[in-house]
C-alpha cells in the first residue's frame, strides 16, 4: 500500500487538475473521484456518484490524504434550483466521504475539504484571520444565501464521526491561473478591451492566491499535523479592487480602464446569469494558521502573482 496516496473527490476542475499534476512530480500517487471520465486525466479515475458510499470508498484506505473539491460554481444566478444545486452538491459529497471514512479499517489520515473566505463579514477595516467569528450577512452585498451555503457546508463536514482522520476546512480565496474556472484569463481579457477599471467603489478588498501557492500550502497542511479546523487560504496581503485592476492594466500595456458603477454591474451580471456579490463583497482575508506555522508563501504579492503569470502566457 503506498504511502503518499492522495484520493481527489471532484478533481477534474481547475483546482483539482492543479493539485493532481504538483502531487504526481513529487512521485504520489494520485486517484480522482468523478461523475464524467476524462481522456486528459492525470492518474486513476474511479466513478462515484458523489452522494453515495459505493465501491470507490476501498479506495480511500490507507490513503495518506482525501482532499474533496466538490461543488457547483457559484458564478451563476441564484434561483430556486440553483440554490439547491449549489448547496446539494457541497453537502452530500462531503456526507458521502464522511461515511466512507468512518468505515475504513485504515482511515485516511487526513481530510481535506474545501470552504471559502467568502464566510468572513464584509469590511473595509481590519483583516479577518482563522479566529475571525463574525459571519454576519451585509444586505448591501446581498451575501445572505453565500453564507448559507458555507454554514452548511462546514457543518456537514464538522459533524462526520471521524476520530481518527484530521480535518481541515479550506476558506479558500480567488486563486488566479490559466485553468478553466480561473478568473485571471478573465480579467486579463477584460484589460486587454479597455475595461479593466474598477467596479463598483472599487474600495472593497479582494483576497487572492497563487495556484502554485494554493497546491503548496495543501501539501504543507498535510505534513503538519497540528494544524486542523478552519484554514485560510489566501495570500498575506490582499489589495482593493482599483488597485488589482490597475495592475491588471499595467500587466497587458492597457493604460485606460472604463469603471463600472454597481448599476451597470448589476445589469452585467443578469445578462451573464451571475451575481454582484462576487464583484462587490470586500473579502479582506489573510492566512493566520499558515503564516504561524512557518509556511512561506512564493507569491506574497499581487504584483510578483501576475508578473509570473503573465509570463508563462502564450504570445
Amino acid at each position: 500500500m503506498p504511502d503518499n496516496k492522495i484520493i481527489l473527490a471532484g478533481g477534474s476542475g481547475f483546482l483539482g487538475q492543479a493539485l493532481a499534476r504538483h502531487f504526481q512530480t513529487l512521485g504520489w500517487e494520485v486517484i480522482t473521484l468523478t461523475r464524467k471520465p476524462s481522456a486528459a486525466a492525470r492518474g486513476r479515475e474511479i466513478i462515484w456518484d458523489g452522494q453515495t458510499v459505493g465501491p470507490w470508498a476501498t479506495e480511500l484506505e490507507g490513503a495518506k490524504v482525501v482532499v474533496n473539491l466538490c461543488g457547483k460554481s457559484v458564478d451563476c444566478r441564484y434561483t430556486a434550483a440553483n440554490r439547491r444545486e449549489l448547496i446539494d452538491s457541497r453537502v452530500h459529497p462531503t456526507r458521502a466521504l464522511g461515511r466512507a471514512i468512518s468505515a475504513c479499517k485504515i482511515p485516511p489520515a487526513t481530510w481535506i475539504n474545501c470552504s471559502s473566505a467568502t464566510i468572513y463579514r464584509h469590511t473595509h477595516d481590519e483583516p479577518w484571520d482563522e479566529s475571525g467569528t463574525d459571519f454576519s450577512p451585509t444586505a448591501e452585498v446581498k451575501d445572505a444565501f453565500s453564507l448559507e451555503i458555507i454554514h452548511a457546508w462546514e457543518k456537514e463536514l464538522a459533524m462526520a464521526e471521524t476520530p481518527s482522520t484530521r480535518k481541515l476546512a479550506l476558506r479558500t480565496t480567488m486563486v488566479l491561473g490559466e485553468g478553466k474556472n480561473s478568473v485571471f484569463p478573465v480579467l486579463c481579457r477584460l484589460a486587454r478591451m479597455g475595461l479593466g477599471g474598477k467596479m463598483g467603489s472599487g474600495k472593497q478588498y479582494v483576497s487572492w492566491l497563487h495556484e502554485i501557492d494554493f497546491c503548496r500550502a495543501v501539501g504543507w497542511l498535510i505534513d503538519h499535523e497540528e494544524v486542523t479546523g478552519p484554514v485560510n487560504l489566501a495570500a498575506p496581503h490582499p489589495l482593493t479592487n482599483a488597485e488589482m485592476m490597475r495592475l491588471f492594466r499595467q500587466a497587458v500595456g492597457m493604460p485606460l480602464g472604463l469603471p463600472a458603477a454597481t448599476w451597470m454591474l448589476e445589469v452585467g451580471a443578469f445578462f451573464l446569469r451571475t451575481e454582484t456579490e462576487l464583484i462587490l463583497k470586500s473579502r479582506r482575508v489573510i492566512p493566520g494558521k499558515l503564516l504561524s506555522s512557518g509556511f512561506d508563501f512564493r507569491f506574497p504579492t499581487f504584483p510578483e502573482a501576475v508578473t509570473d503569470l503573465m509570463a508563462a502566457r502564450p504570445n
